[in-house]
This record gives C-alpha cells, sequence and structure tokens, in this order.
C-alpha cells in the first residue's frame, strides 16, 4: 500500500515538473478564449439550449472538459428535453431512468445501488454532498441536467462506494433578453402544479443576466391517505464583470410537506407462510404521520481568466436541510383469517433534526499547446464539511395498540423528543492534480490523483476518527480508431471509512474500491448520438470482519473486527442517447454485473442483475409521439419468514406532444401503462418482512406557454 501510495505521489511531482517545463511553451497557437461577455461562452454546454438528448462535453469524470467519447469511463446524461419528454420532475423519479440503478424504496426514503453497491453521494454542480438527498426528492425544475458517471469517481468526490457519481447541474442565467415560460399540469390523484421560469438581462449590454423559477406541486397518491404539497423558488444572476471575468451568485429554497405516510411497508408474508396479496392503496399508516423538509442552498461560482486559456476557478455552496417527523411503524406478520398483526412490533417516531452542509472547490485550469497538441492540466482543492447541528428524537407510548389491517386506527400519541443525538460532523480535504495529454492525434492519457483527509468529529467522543493522505489515483488512455470511434482503458479508485475497530481499539483502514474498465465508443450524425460499450470488474477490500469471539479491549461490549477481502462485480453496459435524424431522438441503456463476496456467495441479491432503459421519440410537424420501457431482472431478499421475491418486469409509458401554436405546447404522459403490480421495494436488505408496492397506471397532462 506505502509502496502504492508514493508511486502516485510521484506522478502528481511529476505532473507538476511537466507544468513548470512547459509554461514557456504557451503559444500564440493556443485557443483563444471568447469574451465573456458573449453568452454562447456561458452556456455551450447547457441542454436547455438544444432538444438533444445527448451534450458535447461533461466534466464530472474527471474535472476536465471532456466529450463522452473521450472520457475513459462510462457516462451518460439526463438532458432537459428527455427529463420533459419522460415527464420526469423528481429526483426520485430520475433515479427510475438511470440505467444500471436499481431502487430499493423502503418509505419516502430509496436505497439505489449500482453494480452492486449503495450509491451514497451526489453532486451539485460538480461538487459532493453527503446528506441523504434521496429522502427530500428534490424538484428537478432548477436543474438544466443530471450528468452519470459509473463506477468509482473518487478523483473529484472523496469518500464513498465504486458505484455511481450523480450530478445535478443548475440552469443559469444565459439570456440576455427578456424570456420565459408558464407551465400547468394535471394529473392522476389529484395531481396539479404550476410553474414558471423568468430569465432578464439586468443591464442594457446583458452582461448582468438575472433568472427566478418558481413552482408549487399539490398532489395525491394510489395510496390512501397520502398527500404531498412541494413548494420551491429558485434565483440566480450571472455576471461577466470584465472580458476576463465571470461570477455567478444563487439560491433555491424547497419546501416538502408530506402527510400519511409510511414507514417501512407492508408485510411481505401471512403468519402461515404465504405470500401477502394486498391493495396497493394500503399502507400502515394515520392521517397525524407527516415527513417534512425545508432545504435552504445558497452556491457562488467564480471564474478568472489568468494569462489566454489559464483560469482560477473558485465555487462555493452552503445547504441547510430541515426535518421533521412523525411516524407509524409496524414490523412482523399479519395472520390471514382475522387481518390482526401477530408476532409483530409497532411503533411511533418523531424527530426535529438540522443539518448544514459546506463545500468549496477552487482550482487553476491550464490549457495549452504542445508540439501543435491540445494538452491540459488542473490542479485543484476541494474542502467540505457536513454538520449535524441537532436531531431530536424519540419513540412515542402507543399505549399497545393492535394494528388490525381492516381498520387501521390508532389515535395520535404525544410526539417525544426526549432522545438526542450528540451534535458530530464529518470534514474531508481533497488536494488533486489530473490532466489531459495528448500523446499523438489519436491517443490522449487521462491521469491524475487525489489526497484526501478524512475526520469525523462527534460532540460526545463517540466514534471519533480520521484518516489521512488517502489517495485515490487515476488513469485513463484513449485511442481514436477513426474519426468516429474510440477505445479506452482505466483505472481508478474510491475509499470508505467504515466504523468498526481491531481488538486494540484503533479503527479499521478504510474499505478500497477499485474500478478496472474497457470499452468502445462511437458519435455519429455529426456528433448528434454517441453509444459506448463498457466493461468493467470493481474490487473491495480491507471489508470489516469479525475477529471470531474477540471483543474491543476498549469496550468489552463491541466485537472486534478484521480487514478481509470484499466483494468482487463485474460485467458490461451499453449507453446509446442522440438524434437519429432531424425528427427521431432515442435513448436506449442496458446494464448487467455479477457480485459474488469473498467467500464465493451472491451479494447484494436486493439489486437486479440486468436493467434496461429504452425511450424514443418521433417528430412529424407539430406533434411528437413517444414511449419507453423500463426492465428490472429478478432481485429477493431473504427474511426470517421466507424470501421476498419480484421477477423479471417491464413497465411501459408512453407520450404525445403537440405544439398548438408558436408559443403553446400541450403533452400527454402516461406511466405504467399496463397497470403493472410488482414491488418497488423488499426490505432494506437486512432481511426485514417488508415490500412495498410501485405506482400503479398514472397520467399526466401539462399545457406550456412561451414567451
Amino acid at each position: 500500500m506505502q509502496k502504492r501510495k508514493l508511486l502516485t505521489l510521484s506522478i502528481c511531482t511529476a505532473f507538476v515538473l511537466q507544468m513548470q517545463l512547459i509554461g514557456d511553451e504557451l503559444t500564440e497557437d493556443s485557443r483563444k478564449k471568447e469574451s465573456l461577455g458573449n453568452v454562447e461562452i456561458v452556456s455551450s454546454n447547457a441542454s436547455e439550449d438544444t432538444d438533444s438528448y445527448t451534450i458535447d462535453s461533461m466534466n464530472t469524470s474527471t474535472k476536465l472538459d471532456l466529450s463522452i467519447r473521450n472520457t475513459p469511463q462510462a457516462v451518460s446524461v439526463l438532458t432537459t428535453q428527455k427529463l420533459k419528454d419522460m415527464g420526469v420532475t423528481s429526483f426520485q423519479d430520475m433515479l427510475e431512468n438511470v440505467t444500471g440503478v436499481t431502487l430499493n424504496r423502503w418509505d419516502e426514503r430509496l436505497y439505489p445501488t449500482a453494480r452492486g453497491f449503495k450509491i451514497d453521494y451526489y453532486k451539485f454542480d460538480g461538487m459532493p454532498t453527503y446528506s441523504t438527498i434521496a429522502q427530500n426528492d428534490f424538484d428537478l425544475a432548477m436543474y438544466d441536467r443530471i450528468e452519470v458517471v459509473k463506477g468509482a469517481n473518487g478523483l473529484t468526490t472523496g469518500a464513498g462506494n465504486p458505484s455511481m457519481s450523480i450530478n445535478l447541474v443548475r440552469k443559469r442565467a444565459n439570456s440576455k433578453k427578456f424570456k420565459g415560460n408558464i407551465s400547468l399540469s394535471g394529473g392522476s390523484w389529484d395531481a396539479y402544479s404550476a410553474s414558471t421560469d423568468i430569465s432578464m438581462p439586468l443591464n442594457e449590454k446583458g452582461s448582468v443576466r438575472a433568472r427566478i423559477i418558481a413552482k408549487h406541486e399539490d398532489k395525491k397518491s394510489f395510496m390512501d391517505g397520502y398527500s404531498k404539497k412541494n413548494d420551491l423558488v429558485y434565483g440566480v444572476v450571472d455576471m461577466d464583470l470584465t472580458d476576463n471575468t465571470y461570477l455567478s451568485l444563487g439560491a433555491s429554497y424547497q419546501k416538502l410537506e408530506r402527510e400519511g405516510i409510511r414507514w417501512g411497508g407492508l408485510p411481505a408474508f401471512y403468519s402461515n407462510g404465504s405470500k401477502t396479496n394486498f391493495d396497493r392503496s394500503d399502507t400502515v399508516s394515520e392521517d397525524w404521520t407527516y415527513w417534512n423538509t425545508k432545504t435552504k442552498d445558497i452556491y457562488g461560482d467564480f471564474k478568472q481568466y489568468l494569462y489566454k486559456n489559464i483560469s482560477f476557478n473558485v465555487a462555493f455552496s452552503q445547504r441547510k436541510i430541515y426535518t421533521d417527523t412523525a411516524l407509524l411503524y409496524f414490523g412482523g406478520r399479519v395472520d390471514k383469517d382475522t387481518d390482526l398483526g401477530v408476532e409483530y412490533t409497532s411503533l411511533a417516531y418523531s424527530n426535529d433534526e438540522y443539518d448544514k452542509e459546506k463545500n468549496i472547490d477552487t482550482y487553476i485550469s491550464a490549457p495549452f499547446t504542445l508540439k501543435n497538441l491540445d494538452q491540459e492540466i488542473i490542479l485543484g482543492f476541494m474542502y467540505n464539511k457536513q454538520e449535524l447541528i441537532y436531531n431530536d428524537w424519540g419513540y412515542p407510548n402507543l399505549g399497545g395498540a393492535i394494528i388490525d389491517f381492516n381498520h387501521i386506527n390508532i389515535a395520535k400519541p404525544r410526539l417525544d423528543y426526549s432522545s438526542p443525538t450528540s451534535p458530530n460532523k464529518t470534514t474531508q480535504k481533497g488536494t488533486y492534480l489530473v490532466g489531459k495529454f495528448s500523446l499523438l492525434e489519436t491517443l490522449k492519457l487521462i491521469a491524475g490523483a487525489r489526497i484526501t483527509d478524512w475526520q469525523y468529529r462527534s460532540d460526545d467522543g463517540n466514534g471519533n476518527r480520521e484518516f489521512n493522505d488517502e489517495v485515490t489515483p487515476y488513469v485513463g488512455l484513449v485511442y481514436d480508431l477513426d474519426d468516429q470511434h474510440s477505445v479506452y482503458a482505466s483505472y481508478t479508485s474510491i475509499f470508505k471509512p467504515q466504523d468498526e475497530q481491531k481488538v486494540n481499539g484503533d479503527y479499521l483502514d478504510p474499505i478500497e474500491g477499485k474500478s478496472y474498465e474497457v470499452g468502445i465508443k462511437g458519435e455519429y450524425f455529426d456528433g448528434k448520438m454517441n453509444a459506448s460499450l463498457s466493461i468493467f470488474r470493481i474490487e473491495q477490500d480491507n471489508v470489516a470482519q469479525k475477529d471470531g469471539n474477540n471483543k474491543v479491549s476498549t469496550d468489552p461490549l463491541k466485537d472486534a473486527y478484521v480487514s478481509a477481502e470484499g466483494v468482487t462485480s463485474k460485467g458490461f453496459e451499453i449507453e446509446i442517447d442522440g438524434k437519429v435524424d432531424d425528427n427521431w431522438d432515442i435513448s436506449f441503456g442496458i446494464a448487467n454485473f455479477k457480485a459474488k463476496d469473498a467467500n464465493g456467495d451472491k451479494y447484494a441479491t436486493f439489486s437486479s442483475r440486468t436493467t434496461a432503459n429504452l425511450f424514443t421519440k418521433y417528430t412529424i410537424n407539430d406533434l411528437s409521439f413517444g414511449g419507453g420501457l423500463n426492465y428490472k431482472s429478478k432481485q429477493y431478499n431473504k427474511t426470517e419468514y421466507g424470501t421476498i421475491t419480484q421477477n423479471a418486469y417491464v413497465i411501459a409509458n408512453a407520450m404525445a406532444s403537440y405544439n398548438i401554436n408558436k408559443n403553446t405546447n400541450i403533452q400527454l404522459n402516461v406511466n405504467n401503462i399496463f397497470d403493472k403490480k410488482y414491488y418497488s421495494g423488499i426490505g432494506e436488505g437486512g432481511g426485514t418482512n417488508s415490500m412495498v408496492y410501485g405506482t400503479p397506471r398514472s397520467a399526466m397532462l401539462t399545457v406550456k406557454y412561451t414567451f
């Protein structure tokens, strides 16, 4: 391990020395940067400015602006147009349409996995967040696109699993003229929403521009008693301070109120061992239950061109999340004849929580030419701090209430906040260096490394630990076969701290996830379509394993652990996105993996081994129509009462859109058109006798007026 770290550090040192050596070789042939007064520079990669299902370039994988074809990893993107055509407006709905993702719903929370590993971090404008954002279900109205990197992405994130990186890229104020739109929607189960998006210049030259997005949503559900209200406000100001200086400042606020919610799902088995078959509208809940969140965001983005294309960049963000819940839980089985709960636990839970997260990312980007070949080096520093300010919680007394599934009637208990969690914070600091080196016109090397310090501190001292100088390497080669096709190979890694301790009380080293990948990529129809085939292998090491019957010397009640070989996951992915011609758009992806632990047993059986997504749209004059299929292979979860199994299934969706005139569009989306009954959750992965039904057939009609 030490030798590998020294080798990686040597690579970093060599990059720095090379940067100094080539400094004098920056020539007049370097690509000239257009004035930032030109709005096309600011919005050059905004997917909302096109009607495409793909984009020209993305930087989520390595921080370098690379085309999809020149990125040596499996990547994909969900653009504004694709999300609109599919009728996807929320974060959780978006995850359903990412190839390779299996969602395991528990209640308002999701436990998504990819390649067999839990997805445990996300990004906003390239900066990572480790907050549990999946349960907050962010509205997508303020985001231009979602960029996805498959496998490990430690170079630009730090800690996490080698599963998937999902980067939500905010919309910016790009327009030098006043414009906007108003959108009204109505659909199944009294679902209604209204939104507006307005952009305008704030000065005569248009060098200072503003944008505001507001949305209100009010909807019920196929679940009895469930309701949801969502309010979003987002504002951003983009400023071209000079021809070489750019500043963006933005803020958002989302208030999400959900009532009649479930905590966990329904029992999967009756007490006689047979499989339950409830109505999809059934839940274990009451009208006094709720799960409310408020999310406040501010961010800033500054860019200064120092010399030609060399730029200094600083980005900052702060997120505050307030959570307030009152929940009702049933765990166990139910008698098939009487519908009464047996061998069960019923609980109420309430909490009041405040979390805060800060991100800083600063870096220097230095593109240059050497021997008439394009090169680029990026050197940066990233800081992330996640804090639990307070979390007051408790289990209200239900007074021995009996659960009757014919008529659930449990009076609201007195909410309990008597068990506060000690405030704590997790801090990461990372220094990274990455470069794109054109060795030949047809051969590019993408290489870099990150050195991370990770620290956890709790006010009560429980679990305090830190890991320093964690090295994350990245090496990729891309070779152009011809003008349309490239082959690539890459290696990268990611680390994840763990809570387990050795006999002597020391914490185990972080889990290390290594990702190997090879593939072929293509660009077709003048770059309007991207396609890729990727083959991967992921290995996890340093996974905690019990050290026999030994206990931790500093805590005799706590089991001791040692590091052991972990999980190996391997498979392939295919992705196709873009235009076949001016009238035909298509997006298709398929992912397959096999994962086994060190003993050769199947790992993460609650994740579908094969997933596939297809969506296509064809346009004739003012009419567009299309549809899609989402496929999930068999998944199962072993519990003490039996194995909960969801066999392979396909969900079919359809859409139609018509331009009434140049300003007005009407669109109809119908999801699960054959009303397939299926499980969207089969326990939390821990052997719980609980399942959650997926959403039945639903429809949404949207009218959008643009001005």
